[in-house]
């Protein structure tokens, strides 16, 4: 053999270059796609929200038109019953009725100061009148909706409390419900769509802080001056300091 001849490189190595190439080309054609896809996803969440942001506009510019309306005619306009709420426990768990604790757990409100959104329809209202004195809810608005989602939300993922820090979250459990953003789980639960129930049950029950300046007086209803109960509109003002 002559010395001037390199040694073989031994077959077992030259496939495994080779196997290592092709796996190199292959993640830069998924990672080109990948990019691509990400690209196309965020211009279609982009234009839900801004489709939603009109859809809601509308709506505002409607219901003030229906206002003014029947102040022209000397009327009153009444808006549409309610159809979301949101109840937040405000009591603990000292002697709590068996009836009442069953309620609470329906509504996921295992702790104090747990949150959740809820349809309003008669079964929900009379569970409401069950447990109303550990509880204080109302009718949010699309801003209190909108805080919630975005600064305390969380999804509920295999089981666990997750927090949602990309739109892959959302599409990854709720895509087969057409969501593929936290935009569309804003809609949904706002606007209390078709699938209301997963998009209410994909979030953990919202954990929200005591309110700034305390609570008034838990054992008194909102309207003898304390907390519990159906406060309305009044809840997003109390949001505003839980968030």
């Amino acid at each position: 053999m002559p010395a001037s001849k390199l040694p073989a490189v031994p077959e077992t190595i030259l496939k495994k270059r080779k196997r290592q190439a092709e796996a190199r080309a292959q993640r830069a054609k998924d990672a080109v796609k990948n990019k691509v896809e990400k690209k196309k996803k965020r211009v279609e969440a982009f234009k839900r929200a801004e489709q939603y942001c009109k859809e809601y506009r509308a709506e505002e510019l409607d219901q003030l038109r229906l206002k003014r309306l029947a102040k022209k005619e000397g009327n009153f306009y009444v808006p549409a019953e309610p159809k979301l709420a949101f109840v937040m426990r405000i009591r603990g768990i000292n002697q709590v009725a068996p009836k009442v604790r069953k309620v609470l757990q329906l509504f996921r409100l295992r702790q104090i100061n747990n949150g959740v959104f809820i349809k309003l329809n008669k079964a929900t209202m009379n569970m409401l009148r069950i447990c109303e004195p550990y509880v204080a809810w109302g009718t949010p608005n699309l801003k209190s909706v909108r805080e919630l989602v975005y600064k305390r939300g969380f999804a509920k993922v295999n089981g666990r409390r997750t927090p949602i820090d990309s739109n892959d979250v959302v599409e990854h459990s709720m895509g087969k419900y057409g969501m593929i953003c936290v935009e569309d789980i804003v809609h949904e639960i706002f606007t209390v769509g078709p699938n209301f129930k997963y998009a209410s049950n994909f979030l953990w029950p919202f954990k929200l802080n005591t309110p700034t300046g305390g609570w008034r007086k838990k054992t008194n209803h909102f309207v003898e001056g304390g907390d519990f109960g159906n406060r309305e509109d009044k809840i997003n003002e109390l949001l505003r300091k839980m968030v």
